[in-house]
């Protein structure tokens, strides 16, 4: 498992090995009963607190990407991947609508957006 803590974004720390996580776990990167490192190992790897690497953790066994089994440590769960897929499309179109309000109150035109969401993919492809 390979996670990149980026200090130059205002995501947390947390909600950032749980998102690459998540995404590791669609992908199919990460399976279910894989085990995880432990807290304490993931810490040590990262260069956090365990607190932060427990918090990440607890988000994920909460969302049931994960489970603990006690003195064992953390695993990936079963999970309906059609119904995560479903939850990140539903984000998504809410995070598009809100561009396109946004891109509205400002004059931006439907081309426009266009080209900003076609050039910024580009750059993702990269």
């Amino acid at each position: 498992m390979e996670l990149i803590i980026r200090n130059t974004t205002n995501q947390p720390i947390y909600d950032q090995i749980c998102s690459q996580i998540k995404a590791q776990i669609i992908t199919g990167q990460l399976t279910p009963g894989e085990a995880l490192p432990s807290i304490r190992a993931l810490a040590k790897d990262l260069k956090i607190s365990v607190i932060t690497t427990k918090r990440a953790y607890d988000e994920l066994e909460a969302e049931g990407f994960l489970y603990t089994v006690a003195g064992k440590g953390c695993f990936v769960a079963e999970k309906n991947l059609d119904l995560v897929r479903e939850q990140q499309l539903k984000d998504l179109e809410a995070h598009l609508a809100a561009a396109a309000e946004l891109a509205k109150s400002c004059g931006v035109s439907r081309e426009e957006l266009h080209e900003m969401l076609r050039i910024l993919l580009e750059e993702e492809e990269r």
